[in-house]
């Protein structure tokens, strides 16, 4: 049976947003939860990066847009934005330890948004996950890129679990529907009747 969620689909169809207003209604109701979501960073209109956002209020920088085309040894980027690396996993890495190290009595609830080619620099940062989806106590809620150019490692990993469940979210999953059935599964209902796409079924 499925214990782990992960969303996917591709940029901006709302995976973020979901998550987020199931967290809210995840924490009004007294669940343990703890994670952390990307949100973008804009400047006149303009999207100039990303930060990581923890759910206990923390928040850095994950990447920035850099005009410079070379790319130093130390450097990593993704397109036009360089990550910066140090910051995700001072914010990230504690946050996973302390879920990992709970007692598994506790039924927790762990966000990771996202894991992809940013976050994917880190070793740390996947070992992490994957403790994290191994621990008896801890059930995941993540987002995942849809399949684009060179398979993403840990990602497809994921999709091959038997106990993750994908969901293709569709456009304006949003709403109180999607944000009730995803609360209801992650309460231990196993109801989630989100959309899914034939081929994204695990």
């Amino acid at each position: 049976m499925s214990k782990h969620v992960f969303l996917t689909g591709p940029p901006g169809v709302g995976k973020t947003t979901l998550i987020q207003k199931v967290t809210q209604a995840l924490k009004s109701s007294g669940i343990s939860i703890d994670g952390f979501y990307t949100e973008e960073v804009r400047e006149g209109g303009r999207r100039t990066g990303f930060d990581v956002v923890t759910l206990s209020g923390k928040r850095g920088p994950l990447s920035r847009v850099s005009s410079d085309s070379s790319t130093s040894r130390r450097e990593y980027r993704v397109g036009q934005y360089v990550v910066d690396l140090v910051s995700f996993e001072q914010l990230v890495l504690p946050m996973l330890r302390n879920v990992n190290h709970g007692s598994d009595a506790e039924k927790k609830i762990c966000v990771i948004d996202e894991i992809g080619k940013m976050e994917l620099f880190s070793q740390p940062f996947i070992q992490a996950v994957r403790q994290t989806l191994t621990g008896s106590g801890t059930v995941v809620l993540g987002t995942i890129p849809i399949p684009k150019g060179k398979p993403l490692d840990l990602v497809e990993e994921i999709r091959s679990r038997k106990d993750v469940k994908v969901f293709n979210v569709p456009p304006k999953c949003s709403s109180v529907g999607c944000v009730s059935q995803g609360t209801r599964w992650l309460k231990g209902k196993r109801t989630l009747d989100i959309p899914v796409a034939d081929h994204m079924k695990n």
